[in-house]
């Protein structure tokens, strides 16, 4: 089973990649099953984030053209702070998910990309503001699959790595919490594409997981064109089950499906 729980394409603001040619690519390099993620983000776009029924639209109709070909997930990535939560939770009944990853993109409507959050603050101080919007969030929200790339902080730190040991503590909970509302985290393989030491989340951070007794984890490359769609996800099981683990997710209707590694 091959399965790249991540993408996104034009319905996603920092995507220019038709939602076929996704499709074609994710074909022609044997995947089993993918699953679209796109972008919204309340709080810091408008006319920005999914169009849902547009969205939903051309989902069924790729559904139906590659029924015999690759199996197709009509997922979404919420980018949620603390004050965007009703937003969400008026989306999720509103729509159809049938996948949900839970970001952090943003703390206070300041992102990370373009370091507007970091400014002002030392490493310490961004990177514990960080864990804990997380924690704050996932303590309130529950209306997700799986959190996205954990430590997606590190790809957007000027100072350099951050040791796992000054974040465990704050992760702990975060995990903790997450496995007790019996939701999932994902292992992000963008860590390739930004040249990072680690996966993302970090080696520590899934043997953490695991020691908990974490279960359900997504594998997605998080691509935003076709050239990067299953980048590395095979050599990521592999790790994974090196590690330990023995399965891993898709998801039907928002409901975990194990697959051995």
């Amino acid at each position: 089973m091959l399965a790249d729980y991540h993408t996104h394409t034009y319905y996603s603001d920092d995507s220019e990649c038709p939602m076929e040619d996704m499709v074609k690519k994710a074909v022609a390099i044997g995947l089993d099953e993918i699953a679209f993620t796109e972008h919204v983000d309340y709080g810091v776009k408008t006319d920005l984030n999914c169009g849902y029924e547009a969205y939903f639209e051309e989902v069924e109709r790729l559904k139906e053209r590659y029924r015999d070909r690759i199996a197709i997930k009509a997922g979404i990535e919420f980018g949620v702070q603390s004050h965007t939560i009703p937003l969400f939770r008026r989306d999720s009944t509103r729509y159809p998910f049938e996948f949900v990853i839970l970001s952090n993109h943003q703390v206070g409507d300041r992102e990370f990309w373009n370091y507007e959050f970091q400014e002002g603050k030392s490493q310490e101080e961004y990177q514990t503001a960080y864990y804990e919007a997380i924690y704050d969030v996932v303590r309130q929200y529950r209306g997700y699959s799986v959190l996205g790339h954990l430590d997606m902080i590190k790809r957007y730190d000027r100072f350099g790595d951050y040791p796992d040991d000054r974040i465990m503590e704050m992760v702990d909970r975060i995990l903790r919490q997450v496995i007790a509302d019996g939701k999932g985290i994902e292992v992000n393989t963008s860590s390739f594409k930004y040249g990072l030491k680690d996966l993302m989340p970090s080696r520590a951070i899934l043997r953490r997981y695991r020691e908990l007794g974490g279960t359900i984890l997504t594998i997605g490359s998080d691509t935003h064109e076709t050239v990067h769609l299953g980048d590395h996800i095979a050599e990521v099981k592999q790790v994974l089950k090196e590690m330990g683990y023995q399965t891993f997710n898709t998801f039907s209707r928002m409901e975990p499906v194990y697959h051995d590694l």
